[in-house]
């Protein structure tokens, strides 16, 4: 598969994380005008342990039949069989440990939103089996439909019965119903049906790749969940709901185009696992292009948090500014782990990426428990400290995997560091003049990507040419 193949794959699934994290983004914004912080803190407290379950039922399971080089009707009816019996049972000990739950939080009002809500594990069980056969065929257009359409009809259901004073279970609902739409939507679209095939010899090998992964992700998972579980243990929901909110503008940006790169990119390095050479310059293209993304945006998105919280979200979510800016930082740094962990699920060395997990996970657990002595804030605080501190780590085993070095990865994601930091520094100011808070918030936007794409173009930056390049030819065509 040549360049073409990967771009045409990542633009589609760029284009699904785009149209639906945005439309998402509206609703949300819509939701939260409707919804009280509290309202939002209590589905963040169980969506805690929604997503550390839903590890259990998605990751090693597809991640195998991607990574597998020649993955056949066969592996994916055994691995689909063994995804949905797996969901079930995690469902079921989900629907046991709801009283436990609403326990540990002191609020009853939670065990029925625990058991509904859980009912979404079998749906994404399916969906995973879905989503591995568009990776292994690169159809991500699929995707694009089935998501966006999704989206859009849960949003809107959301909406209506945020105004029909159903609270919480608005929240609850638009969850469900979009994930149930999509998997209908996808099967639909692929020819791919499960078959009543089922080997256990298939099983076995590949969740000797999987387990591994599973069990890097669950950790990975865990811990990040660790810090919505522990501040909604010692702090109030609404506390919870500001640092979530908070968290959520990063991540809509970030988490967009490292997904994005990362879904299309693995196939293409699982390809590429027995050629050193080509893994190696593909892993440096995502990189140098995801960080002359990211970089940008979060060092901007840092700057222009105070007005676009005011102008989006009203004064009541005033307390979601200061999480916003840390939390813009460390996502800033999440494009070095992202580009390190899938060169270690693509060589197909999943025991590494479980080791280094490992390794990574006392340093966060300290950081989280000093830090929640303190104060809600110093969790942020010491996030991004973890973030910076986990990149590095992770660059060390593909030093020995395809021989990239600190100096290499570091001469590819620091130029755009650098100018990203600069543009930051140069549009901080306007914030201080005395002029109306959307015309702020448009000057300090456009005068920002000037910054960029001026010191990009001045400084020839090696992604600002390719990229440019690439649109260049596609627009000519």
């Amino acid at each position: 598969m040549g360049s073409n193949d990967f771009f045409s794959g990542f633009l589609w699934k760029f284009f699904e994380q785009i149209m639906s994290q945005v439309v998402s983004f509206v609703i949300s914004i819509v939701l939260a005008r409707l919804l009280t912080p509290h309202d939002y803190g209590e589905v963040a407290l169980i969506n805690v342990f929604i997503i550390i379950a839903s590890v259990f039922v998605t990751s090693g399971f597809s991640t195998s039949l991607i990574q597998k080089e020649k993955a056949d009707i066969l592996d994916f009816s055994t691995i689909f069989y063994c995804s949905l019996v797996f969901s079930a049972f995690i469902y079921i000990i989900l629907y046991i440990s709801a009283p436990w739950i609403s326990h540990f939080y002191r609020n009853s009002d939670l065990i029925p939103v625990v058991r509904v809500l859980g009912l979404v594990l079998p749906v994404l069980a399916v969906n995973s089996i879905q989503q591995a056969f568009v990776a292994r065929h690169l159809a991500f257009k699929k995707i694009f439909f089935s998501t966006t359409f999704a989206t859009v009809v849960s949003g809107i259901a959301g909406i209506i019965l945020a105004l029909c004073h159903f609270k919480v279970w608005a929240l609850v609902y638009q969850y469900l119903i979009n994930n149930i739409l999509s998997m209908f939507i996808l099967f639909i679209q692929i020819p791919w049906r499960p078959k009543a095939l089922f080997s256990i010899n298939r099983a076995k090998s590949l969740m000797g790749y999987g387990w591994k992964v599973m069990a890097a992700d669950f950790l990975g998972n865990f811990f990040a969940q660790l810090r919505s579980l522990v501040i909604g243990r010692f702090y109030t929901p609404a506390d919870l709901a500001f640092y979530n909110r908070g968290q959520q503008f990063p991540n809509l940006l970030s988490n967009n185009i490292d997904t994005t790169i990362s879904s299309v990119l693995f196939p293409f390095m699982s390809q590429a696992a027995n050629d050193r050479e080509r893994l190696k310059a593909i892993a440096r293209r995502s990189l140098r292009t995801s960080s002359f993304l990211i970089m940008p945006l979060m060092f901007g998105l840092m700057v222009t948090s105070k007005p676009i919280i005011l102008l989006l979200l009203t004064k009541k979510w005033l307390k979601a500014v200061q999480f916003m800016q840390w939390l813009c930082v460390a996502n800033a740094f999440s494009t070095i782990t992202n580009a390190n962990l899938q060169i270690m699920k693509a060589s197909g060395r999943s025991d590494l990426l479980l080791k280094i997990e490992l390794i990574k996970k006392p340093v966060y657990v300290i950081l989280l428990f000093i830090s929640i002595k303190i104060n809600i804030l110093s969790v942020a605080i010491t996030m991004t400290i973890y973030s910076i501190y986990a990149a590095f780590v992770n660059v060390k085993p593909n030093k020995k995997i395809i021989g990239y070095s600190y100096r290499e990865q570091i001469s590819d994601f620091a130029p755009s560091f650098i100018l990203s930091v600069i543009m930051a520094l140069m549009i901080w100011p306007i914030d201080r003049l005395q002029i109306p808070l959307p015309l702020v918030l448009i000057l300090q936007i456009l005068l920002g990507v000037v910054i960029y794409v001026a010191g990009a173009y001045l400084f020839h930056f090696e992604p600002f040419k390719y990229l440019s390049n690439f649109i260049a030819r596609k627009i000519k065509k």
